[in-house]
């Protein structure tokens, strides 16, 4: 559990994508980034942490958060020549430098959480009509590209550490179609349970460790399921919106309750699966601010969001066919409820505890 507690994220210092729209034109090509750029100028090497108070640059990252405009970008400026080595701009095998264009940084404000500032680079194109391709260097995180100029059709990527887009042409635009999205996203989905959602995956744990048969298990996972769909909709397209101070301290007590019931066993299953639905609607508002900061255009949204909501699923059933796996043989022996189900239920709780401290008060 030691272990565990020293990379639990921080919620108000996440580490999120940053997202481009790409303009490839014959001469020149045009990135403009939401970025958090603290974290660039600070040096934090986002492809290693989950959040920014676990790295070494952790207090000049927290210091460059109290700047205003004007010296954060005098900042910027200063470690430029270290940056834009960051920006992968390639033709034909061969990288081009970018330039800043443009800086749009707002006033400092809630230092708790993340400031998206808006960059723009650009850099000129050798001769030719051959293709580009645009990445970010590993130590700059996950990366989402949008080449504009091609309406609702238009490429969109969701890239992985170091990974760089197809070759974006210059006389037209990359298209793709809406089952590479719905797939593209399925796969974000699973990766945000497994391995990025530790909240999550602990409470489904506390459902797998409430059950001694695999039926009544399937049904609050399906009462979890039919919730967090419900929420994550309304969310995602705007119709709700809590803020995630109040939706992750929530979702940390959720993991503590169910925790808490496996042990003391003061729950029965209806009552437990009614819970579940209900505890399902928060977690849907936190995969809700997860999808959001992907950016989906308007025309790839409902792809998007149910692809994203199956891989979820996927995710969830991979943690209880593993959870099966090692201890699922033991559900119906005597002493499967004192020896697995009790200890680890309140490693859970422990867990869920310390998370609820920490995004209330740290």
């Amino acid at each position: 559990m030691a272990l565990l507690l020293t990379v639990l994220p921080a919620a108000s210092h996440e580490i999120r994508p940053t997202i481009a729209d790409v303009e490839v034109g014959a001469e020149r090509v045009t990135l403009r980034l939401i970025v958090t750029l603290e974290s660039l100028i600070a040096g934090i090497d986002l492809a290693e942490i989950d959040n920014t108070n676990t790295a070494p640059e952790a207090a000049i990252y927290d210091r460059l958060r109290t700047l205003g405009p004007e010296r954060l970008e005098a900042a910027l400026r200063d470690a430029w020549p270290r940056i834009q080595r960051g920006f992968l701009i390639e033709v034909e095998g061969e990288l081009v430098t970018p330039d800043i264009v443009s800086v749009e940084i707002p006033a400092v404000g809630n230092l708790d959480l993340p400031r998206d500032s808006i960059l723009t680079v650009g850099a000129e194109l050798p001769p030719g009509d051959a293709g580009v391709r645009v990445g970010l260097a590993p130590q700059f995180g996950t990366f989402i590209p949008r080449q504009v100029g091609g309406g609702e059709d238009a490429y969109e990527g969701f890239l992985g550490v170091g990974e760089m887009t197809p070759e974006l042409p210059r006389a037209a635009v990359l298209t793709e179609t809406a089952g590479a999205v719905f797939l593209r996203y399925i796969g974000a989905g699973v990766e945000h349970i497994v391995p990025l959602g530790l909240d999550h995956i602990l409470f489904v744990l506390g459902l797998f460790f409430f059950a001694t048969q695999l039926g009544p298990l399937l049904w609050q996972v399906t009462a979890f399921t039919v919730a967090h769909t419900i929420t994550l909709a309304l969310a995602a397209t705007g119709v709700v919106t809590v803020p995630a101070s109040i939706v992750e301290p929530l979702i940390a007590a959720t993991i503590v309750f169910v925790g808490i019931e496996n042990t003391l066993g003061f729950g029965t299953i209806k009552g437990r699966t009614a819970l579940v639905f209900v505890f399902g609607l928060l977690h849907g508002l936190g995969f809700a601010s997860v999808l959001g900061d992907y950016g989906i255009a308007s025309g790839r949204f409902l792809y998007a969001l149910v692809g994203f909501n199956i891989g979820v699923e996927i995710g969830q059933l991979m943690v209880i066919l593993i959870a099966f796996s090692l201890v699922g043989w033991f559900m119906s022996r005597a002493w499967y409820r004192k020896a697995i189900a009790i200890p680890v239920s309140l490693i859970i709780a422990s867990i869920g505890a310390y998370w609820v401290v920490e995004r209330t008060i740290l």
